[in-house]
């Protein structure tokens, strides 16, 4: 039987390590956030991490949110997956930030829905680092310009930072050259975008080195969990 007050305790305690490691890539609030990935879990679950402290919850799916939203007071979901234009009405009231945001499609319906309810929609733009044509995202080249149209168009919408998965590898480490280049972008566009805050990069298999590298948002779901039955 999985323990995820257990895990949570390891988990937390690899990212705490991986900080220090590193202390340097870092911007000056020196913290973490572990965004727990609750996607397919079940209520019982994730209230046992919440009732352990967690309350960053991390989900793909609208519905998931839109279900699990009513039984969990005092967290912040995170959508962290691909999200359909179509989709954002029913989440916009209800994620403390979105970090897939990846066209001006979607940013413009972001912006009409947070308008309609009276919000700031926080989103971070999603990088396609090591474009892989499965991957949802911007290739790199296209950010600078996706930024500064998103930020100069859209009113209720705050670029909050960036997004980024590195591409499945045999070994965590093979991972650390696609979160270094997200990194040095993140640093060029926090030196232009006062509101930089976030760079959200690492699962699972990876969390430790994305750390070292300077994400302080990890997206962290089986190592807590276990693996998913489906």
């Amino acid at each position: 039987m999985v323990d995820i007050v257990e895990n949570l305790k390891e988990v937390h305690g690899k990212i705490d390590r991986a900080y220090d490691r590193a202390k340097e890539f870092h911007n000056e609030n020196g913290e973490v956030m572990l965004c727990t990935v609750t996607k397919t879990r079940s209520i019982s679950e994730i209230r046992e991490a919440v009732d352990a402290g967690e309350i960053h919850l991390g989900e793909n799916k609208v519905q998931e949110i839109t279900d699990k939203f009513e039984h969990f007071n005092g967290v912040n979901f995170h959508m962290i997956g691909h999200l359909q234009t179509n989709k954002v009405k029913y989440i916009i009231d209800k994620v403390f930030l979105i970090h897939s945001l990846d066209s001006i499609k979607l940013a413009k319906e972001i912006d009409k829905r947070a308008k309609q309810h009276g919000i700031t929609a926080n989103v971070l733009v999603q990088v396609n680092i090591s474009n892989e044509e499965s991957k949802y995202g911007l290739s790199p080249d296209e950010v600078d310009e996706f930024i500064e149209s998103v930020t100069a168009d859209y009113d209720n919408i705050l670029v909050k930072g960036l997004m980024s998965m590195a591409p499945i590898v045999k070994k965590s480490e093979d991972a650390r050259e696609y979160f270094e280049k997200t990194k040095k972008m993140f640093d060029n566009y926090r030196q232009k975008y006062s509101q930089f805050e976030y760079l959200s990069m690492g699962m699972s298999g990876d969390y430790e080195v994305a750390i070292e590298c300077g994400a302080n948002i990890v997206r962290v779901g089986t190592s807590i969990f276990g693996p998913r039955s489906y």
